[in-house]
This record gives structure tokens, sequence and C-alpha cells, in this order.
């Protein structure tokens, strides 16, 4: 992604994803801003850049890198244009789901793509927004539980409130792809 698309990326997510309004985060905090992620990672131009900065951030992991997911619902559009931006450089990254509750009826699973990611894959989580990395934290141990190996986590905008030094604590590495300052200045 060279910055010409790194500037557009930008643009788009204040465009469409950030608003300055009193909010109650997942985290429980108030914020007055927020960020929506999905309006961006939803968007066509948008989905085709974020896909392309996930997986440059992918690549800085040391590899093999199996797949990238996280938790539903924010994480959904992020590993499936990331499994494609990867495909369109000749490399096969696998999608998955995480989900909220295992699954009601049937394997009652917690993981969607299971077939792609055998036990011991390599995989990176994937967020849209982190604030204080609860939920990039959560979908880590979930992943692990499910057999897999958690290399790190990229999200689109940390909202830098706490969750580099929550995750890394954890030892594990983020990596952002934009941080709130970068986006709001």
């Amino acid at each position: 992604m060279d910055q010409q698309q790194r500037d557009e990326l930008i643009q788009i997510i204040r465009e469409l994803s950030y608003e300055e309004r009193e909010v109650t985060l997942a985290s429980g905090r108030k914020s007055n801003f927020y960020f929506d992620g999905k309006q961006t990672t939803l968007h066509a131009r948008g989905g085709l850049l974020v896909g392309k900065a996930f997986y440059e951030e992918v690549k800085q992991f040391p590899g093999p890198i199996d797949g990238v997911g996280g938790l539903t619902l924010g994480a959904d559009p992020i590993a499936t244009a990331t499994s494609i931006a990867a495909q369109l450089e000749g490399q096969d990254l696998a999608a998955f789901i995480i989900r909220k509750e295992p699954k009601g009826h049937g394997t009652g699973q917690w993981l969607e793509g299971r077939k792609n990611l055998p036990p011991g894959s390599r995989v990176v989580i994937v967020e849209d927004v982190t604030t204080t990395g609860g939920s990039s934290i959560k979908a880590v141990e979930r992943a692990r539980e499910e057999g897999l190996e958690v290399v790190g986590i990229v999200t689109l905008v940390d909202r830098e409130e706490g969750a580099r030094e929550n995750i890394e604590g954890q030892g594990i590495a983020l990596r952002a792809v934009l941080t709130r300052t970068q986006v709001v200045g």
C-alpha cells in the first residue's frame, strides 16, 4: 500500500467511521468520540484498502501465517478482505470467525472456517478498533482453546487508551494500521 492509498484509507475512516459524540465503549468506558470500523470495512473501496493494509501488517510477523480472524462481527470483513489481498499476491491465508457464543445446534463450534486451519495453525487476530484490548485478548484465548497458535494481533485503529500495554503485557505483539492520533490529528 503506497502513501496515496494510506491517505485515502484515513480519509474514508474520517468520513465514515469517526464520530464525535458521547458513547459507552465495549470496555465500559465513556468516551466523547467513536470509531465504527465496520462503516469503513464494509465500504467497497475501504474494504479493499483495509485488506491490503492488514496483509502488509500480517507479513511483518515471523511466518508462516496460516490464517487471520477474530471475534464476530468487527473482524469478519477484515479477515475476508485480508485473505483476498493475500490471494491476489499468490499467498494462501485462510479467514476464520470466532463466535461470541458456541453454535446453538449441530457441532456447537466456536470457530468458523475450522477445516482450513488444522490444530497448530499459526494465526493473527484482527480487530477493527482497540481500546483496552479486552476483546482482542478474549479472541486470542478462544483461538488458543481451539488449538491455534496466535502469532499476534492487528487492529485497524488503536484508540491509544491502553490496548498496546495490556496486549503486550500478555506477551502478544500488537500492530496497528493506524492510531487515533493519525486519524484525528
